[in-house]
């Protein structure tokens, strides 16, 4: 081998040492799927990737961050807010926002960690501030489909059905919202969104994960909750009462009815007996009117002298019957 050769291949195997130790100093980085970076050399951004793919940068000079490029969830903290009647509740939230600018990102807080810090109070001073501006019923409600329940009316249906159902329906009666949870929810999300865009990140949505009365609320709650359940009650009760005395006014009025044609019965029964008698009596006076006279004369001595220990009359013709040896006048 010449000594032109030797000193190709020595400087060939300086190279490529050179290269190897170039290579494990990290040149080159990967950007996987769902990441993006920010390239910063002695403090100073110099570039970002948003794109997957293999890149190039300078060794010990240059810094690699990454960020997810995915949405993020972030759960805030409970806190205790007025409503706008001053009623206070707990609300516990969750929202959705991904990093639209790596770049402003980093300025503004270089660490995952920063930026939840900072997101969580701007989401909390957004959901105080609409929640204050409305009322309980906003809040808590989405929609008017508690008012809006409908009576299926049938031909078979009573009426005290219905009259039951007006009597409850009037009882449970709902404030009507106008708003809803939903779009409650999207005003807290461009409130939020009016300053999160300066730090490079975008604010998907924020929604409420629970939502639950205060101590002092609960039992204001509860103790209309018993009211509005009573006024159900009685409603209940009065109509029940109704209908008891409805019922009893007509029970009273069946029983005279009955009372009454039974009586009339009767008395057409007495009527036809008695005229059946007579004709009895008619026909037997007139086979033998003596033996009739007699026998009417005994039952009339018997009705009227039994009580009697003692009689005076100075007309005896009533006496007859007694005072005749073969008994006739």
């Amino acid at each position: 081998m010449t000594r032109a050769m030797r000193k190709f291949v020595g400087w060939l195997i300086a190279i490529v040492v050179l290269l190897i130790v170039f290579l494990f100093m990290g040149p080159l980085y990967i950007v996987n799927e769902g990441n993006q970076v920010v390239i910063t050399r002695f403090g100073s951004i110099v570039d970002t990737h948003t794109e997957a793919g293999l890149y190039f940068k300078i060794p010990f000079l240059d810094k690699v961050t990454t960020y997810p490029k995915l949405v993020l969830s972030l759960d805030g903290d409970e806190q205790r807010i007025p409503t706008k009647e001053n009623q206070f509740i707990i609300v516990d939230t969750t929202s959705r926002w991904r990093i639209s600018d790596p770049a402003k990102f980093y300025q503004n807080f270089t660490t995952l960690e920063n930026a939840y810090n900072k997101l969580s109070d701007i989401i909390d001073s957004s959901c105080r501030t609409v929640i204050t501006q409305n009322r309980l019923s906003e809040i808590v409600r989405s929609s008017n489909i508690i008012n809006e329940t409908s009576v299926v009316e049938s031909d078979s249906e009573s009426e005290e059905a219905k009259e039951l159902g007006e009597l409850v329906n009037e009882s449970t009666a709902n404030e009507t919202v106008t708003k809803g949870r939903g779009e409650l929810c999207r005003l807290m999300t461009v409130e939020a969104n009016k300053l999160v865009p300066e730090y490079g990140i975008d604010l998907i949505d924020i929604v409420p994960r629970q939502i639950k009365y205060s101590d002092e609320l609960t039992e204001s709650v509860y103790n209309r909750m018993i009211k509005d359940r009573n006024q159900v009650a009685q409603a209940y009760r009065s109509l029940g009462e109704g209908k008891k005395a409805e019922w009893l006014g007509k029970l009273e009025s069946d029983k005279r009815t009955i009372a009454s044609e039974a009586y009339r019965k009767s008395e057409e029964i007495k009527g036809n007996a008695d005229a059946q008698a007579a004709a009895i009596y008619a026909e037997a006076y007139n086979r033998d009117p003596e033996f009739y006279a007699f026998w009417k004369s005994m039952e009339s001595y018997k009705a009227n002298l039994k009580d009697y220990p003692a009689t005076y009359s100075t007309k005896m013709d009533y006496f007859d019957y007694l005072y005749s040896a073969d008994g006739k006048r």
